[in-house]
């Protein structure tokens, strides 16, 4: 917890310390959460969909050297299964998502206008709206702490893509009945997610 308390007050610190020309930003956000991160059409595929997301984000950055942040709020749908003995358990999981990402716009010389690649890293907080309940023996807390590392490309200085691995830092799922001695199962959120923005 340390470290995100530093990381938000580093942002903090950043965007006081814009200038009065840094760019504001705001757009539609629209994506999908998938198990695998294939560079190819596999990523689509039925078995490896986890879910999707849409929502708004916005986006600070100071020109010139390409430093900022963007902070969006998320709905996102996140599906896990997993074996219990000899049962697959099955979860849907709906959430309000707020990640905050500081983020590094790699200028290049001459294209920068049509493509400019980026770089994002920081914590995501995730408020749990669906059930807690997933059956007698699993629940889901209530809220979710990871902390995401993406990359991406911005287009036409309007549109971005990018892709982003969430590594969760808190319990998502946690085991309610411990008969086995064992302590129950932690369950972490880990997955990839492939979004696309229009910041106008």
């Amino acid at each position: 917890m340390k470290l995100i308390k530093g990381f938000i007050l580093a942002a903090v610190m950043v965007f006081a310390a814009m200038p009065v020309s840094a760019q504001f930003r705001i757009g539609p956000r629209v994506g999908v959460a998938v198990n695998d991160l294939h560079f190819n059409k596999s990523v689509f595929d039925g078995d490896n969909r986890a879910g999707f997301t849409a929502g708004v984000m916005t986006e600070f950055t100071v020109p010139v050297i390409g430093l900022g942040f963007d902070l969006s709020a998320m709905y996102v749908r996140r599906s896990a299964k997993w074996m219990d003995g000899e049962n697959i358990v099955k979860d849907n999981r709906d959430y309000i998502d707020v990640p905050l990402n500081l983020k590094w716009k790699i200028g290049v010389p001459v294209i920068g206008k049509i493509i400019t690649p980026y770089l994002t890293t920081g914590p995501a907080f995730s408020f749990l709206t669906s059930r807690r309940a997933i059956s007698d023996a699993y629940k889901n807390k209530s809220v979710d702490i990871a902390w995401n590392f993406g990359f991406g490309v911005q287009l036409i200085q309007h549109i971005q893509v990018g892709a982003s691995y969430g590594l969760g830092l808190t319990k998502a799922v946690n085991k309610l009945n411990i008969n086995d001695g064992k302590g129950g199962v932690e369950g972490k959120n880990r997955y990839w997610t492939i979004t696309a923005a229009y910041l106008f």
